[in-house]
């Protein structure tokens, strides 16, 4: 069964900081494309970061480029994000996914992936 379990997620005074993990089982994570997307109350999900399934290229959202980073465990067959910074206008939920793209040097978090997990929530607030 193809699994996406996201956690890491709390509450965090602004400034602070949270690293989320999303752990894969079912699959190898190695020949996808990992994702991170977030959807604040009343709003639409938007992409967040990505990184691509071969040489860990990267990309960001302008809202949190020099703050957040994308990395992957190919080993332990997880993802994370690690949130610095944090400002009150990133709480969200927070969701990871993955798309088959194998050996793949790109990633973009401008279409539909293919598996989700159930999401965990960041609140930033004092």
């Amino acid at each position: 069964q193809v699994q996406l379990v996201e956690s890491g997620g709390g509450l965090v005074q602004p400034g602070g900081s949270l690293r989320l993990s999303c752990a894969a089982s079912g699959f190898t994570l190695d020949d996808y494309a990992v994702g991170w997307f977030r959807q604040a109350p009343g709003k639409e999900r938007v992409g967040v970061s990505c990184i691509s399934s071969s040489n860990g290229s990267t990309y960001y959202a302008d809202s949190v480029k020099g703050r957040f980073t994308i990395s992957r465990d190919n080993a332990k067959n997880t993802a994370y994000l690690e949130m610095n910074s944090l400002k009150p206008e990133d709480t969200a939920v927070y969701y990871c996914a993955a798309d088959p793209l194998p050996k793949s040097t790109w990633c973009s978090i401008y279409y539909e992936y293919d598996y989700w997990g159930q999401g965990t929530l960041v609140t930033v607030s004092s």
